[in-house]
């Protein structure tokens, strides 16, 4: 009988890398006179968290995508962060035709 763990392994490597690539991904640009862009955070329904969870359990202590994830949850903190912090100052709408302060 064969084993996929090496396969599936690969597979749950490249899903991280790719996830956390794209984290970073906004649609807005980076002019300070422009509105704040937060990277959107996926949400995972409870049995798919579980069986993530199920499947990190079966990876060896210390591996690399391990780390990953745990990485990956600090940007998905982030990236809820920046949403609730958009969404609270969102009144203050900038017209990026107008200066924010006259020139000195």
């Amino acid at each position: 009988m064969t084993s996929n763990t090496g396969c599936s392994m690969r597979r749950l490597a490249a899903l991280a890398i790719a996830a956390i690539s794209l984290i970073g991904c906004a649609t807005g640009g980076s002019e300070p006179r422009m509105a704040t862009v937060c990277p959107p955070v996926v949400e995972y329904d409870r049995k798919f968290q579980a069986r993530a969870a199920d499947e990190l359990d079966l990876l060896p202590e210390g591996t690399a995508i391990a780390q990953m994830l745990a990485d990956y949850s600090v940007l998905r903190d982030q990236a809820r962060a920046c949403s609730q912090y958009s969404e609270k100052y969102s009144y203050l709408d900038v017209d990026p035709a107008k200066p924010l302060a006259p020139p000195i």
